[in-house]
């Protein structure tokens, strides 16, 4: 069955199921402890990211977040961008998600052009400068067993 985003709805795209889902894939590197990858989905007509963020104890009411608009993936081995689509509950910077509490959890969602289904590793790249940005390297595109983002206590 062709999909085509463009005509979905957001509920619909959230909800949607796929034959290549991968939950909780591992990465190589994780840019912190705040932020997971949920599950990674391959469509005939786009790739969607599915993310967890837990709002960090160490600001007072949790900080903020927001995504770069020229935010990509990249297949290991390539040169080849594919560039963000579509941010989904999460604004694209200047603009800023704040959060209410500390620990507060919020799910969102990234768009990109379908990657061929014989990936095995990615790059998702939000933005390669200095800085905190939500960049994960070498993440595997197999099953793995539920582990999203460690809980370190403070206290």
């Amino acid at each position: 069955m062709k999909t085509n985003f463009e005509t979905k709805t957001e509920k619909e795209l959230l909800t949607f199921t796929e034959p290549y889902v991968f939950k909780n894939p591992i990465s190589k590197y994780t840019p912190n402890e705040h932020l997971g990858i949920e599950k990674i989905s391959l469509d005939d007509d786009f790739t969607r990211i599915d993310f967890v963020y837990i709002a960090p104890k160490q600001y007072i009411n949790g900080g903020w977040i927001q995504m770069d608009s020229g935010c990509y993936i990249r297949p290991i081995g390539s040169d080849t961008r594919y560039k963000m689509i579509q941010a989904i509950n999460i604004p694209e910077a200047p603009t800023k998600y704040y959060f209410k509490s500390k620990g507060q959890t919020h799910h969102f969602s990234l768009l990109f052009p379908p990657l061929p289904k014989s990936i095995k590793h990615i790059d998702i790249i939000e933005r390669l400068d200095e800085g905190t940005y939500f960049n994960f390297f070498k993440v595997s595109l197999q099953h793995n067993e539920p582990t999203l983002i460690r809980i370190i206590n403070e206290n």
